[in-house]
């Protein structure tokens, strides 16, 4: 056999083989990555999911947390996983955005190149939170009491170049005041010092501050999405209040290593868009502070990429390395 009938069979085979385990596929459990640990919302949302995803796709779903770097550790095993749909990531895709675009950040992986968008999840929206004896109770009042009082109001964040921390610089920017970050080792010591009184205000995901909403020791002034809440009706949104070009939710969702077949990609994608139309995964979300949010491999694939133009964009005119 001549070295040109050799190469040909062996493409040949390999393509078949490709062929037939995306045709057999899933052929054993999916694992499912969490970057991010136990409990949080990354968590909660990929656990949702990973509930109904075997009587939709017939394997079993299994969430395995992979935590730390700010969710890297995770990606990146996920990203030089091999591409054969039993290995996904549930990530948050602002935060996988913001460290694609951060010098500072180690760049073991390129971002969204190295996934396959299978589709978004959860939607969640962001709070503007200040301590109740900070003495404001509108935007205005904040605003004007930073502007009157520049590097003096304090917010924290779940540390530097975290979603929470890009969320304030963008709020930064959009009302022209300049606030003190104190970054933290995540956002639940963040909300504990909220909570004391040391420090003054945070931009967080709901899940995170809606069981602190009746505490009486924080007020919420403002949402991020372009709708008002329905989990928390009386609070503005940011884009009623005129502060423009901000509006923003935290989206959590499901991608496969570059090169998975495209056929098993729309087979799960099309698993995610149906249990996200369910009435009680709709409320089982909402109850969270969530939303059921699915999107096709095209539109998940566009979704990233507008991550990380709008977190490059954000980064750059901050001056956040």
């Amino acid at each position: 056999m001549n070295l040109c009938v050799r190469a040909a069979l062996a493409c040949f085979l390999a393509v078949s083989s490709t062929v037939v385990s995306a045709a057999d596929w899933p052929a054993k459990p999916i694992t499912m990555v969490v970057p991010y640990p136990p409990g949080g919302a990354t968590d909660f949302s990929a656990r949702v999911y990973a509930q109904y995803l075997p009587d939709l796709i017939g394997a079993t779903v299994v969430v395995e947390n992979r935590a730390g770097a700010g969710g890297e550790i995770g990606a990146e095993a996920v990203s030089r996983a091999a591409p054969d749909g039993y290995t996904m990531l549930f990530g948050a895709m602002g935060s996988h955005a913001i460290n694609s675009v951060l010098p500072s950040k180690p760049k073991t992986y390129k971002f969204p190149d190295a996934f396959e968008g299978i589709s978004f999840g959860t939607a969640v929206p962001l709070v503007l939170a200040v301590r109740s004896g900070l003495g404001v109770n509108t935007l205005d009042e904040l605003v004007r009491k930073a502007q009157e009082n520049p590097g003096k109001i304090s917010y924290g964040s779940a540390g530097v170049g975290s979603s929470q921390h890009m969320a304030v610089e963008k709020f930064q920017l959009a009302t022209n005041t300049r606030l003190l970050h104190v970054p933290y080792k995540g956002s639940g010591p963040a909300v504990t010092d909220l909570l004391g009184g040391q420090i003054d205000m945070v931009i967080d995901t709901l899940t995170t501050l809606l069981p602190q909403a009746n505490s009486g020791k924080i007020k919420f002034i403002a949402v991020s999405t372009a709708d008002r809440v329905k989990t928390i009706p009386d609070v503005p949104t940011l884009k009623e209040l005129n502060v423009k070009d901000y509006v923003l939710t935290t989206n959590y969702g499901l991608l496969a290593p570059a090169g998975t077949p495209k056929d098993i990609v729309r087979k799960m994608s099309k698993a995610m868009q149906e249990i996200a139309a369910r009435p009680d995964v709709q409320k089982k979300l909402v109850d969270s502070g969530a939303q059921a949010y699915a999107t096709t491999p095209e539109e998940t694939d566009q979704l990233l990429l507008d991550e990380v133009k709008k977190w490059s964009d954000v980064a750059t005119r901050a001056k956040v390395e």
